[in-house]
């Protein structure tokens, strides 16, 4: 069974104040755990996207060199 209590954010910070020395770090660390999964997702999302993108100069430098070395290998 669930029960959905509305509560003033006033009314919420009060009692979070209220709560002892321990329990308001084990407070704290489940709320910094859940923003840290929920952050992590989207930060390696947003790191990806955003990350280094090769020009067609590079690629075409990235080709000839693969060349090369094909053609280094073939010789022996």
């Amino acid at each position: 069974m669930q029960v959905n209590v509305e509560i003033a954010f006033d009314q919420l910070l009060k009692i979070v104040k209220e709560l002892p020395a321990g329990k308001l770090r084990k407070l704290k660390a489940e709320i910094e755990k859940g923003i840290n999964e929920e952050n992590l997702e989207e930060d390696l999302e947003t790191l990806l996207l955003n990350g280094p993108v090769a020009t067609s100069k590079q690629i075409e430098i990235i080709e000839q060199n693969r060349n090369s070395i094909n053609q280094w290998r073939k010789k022996l």
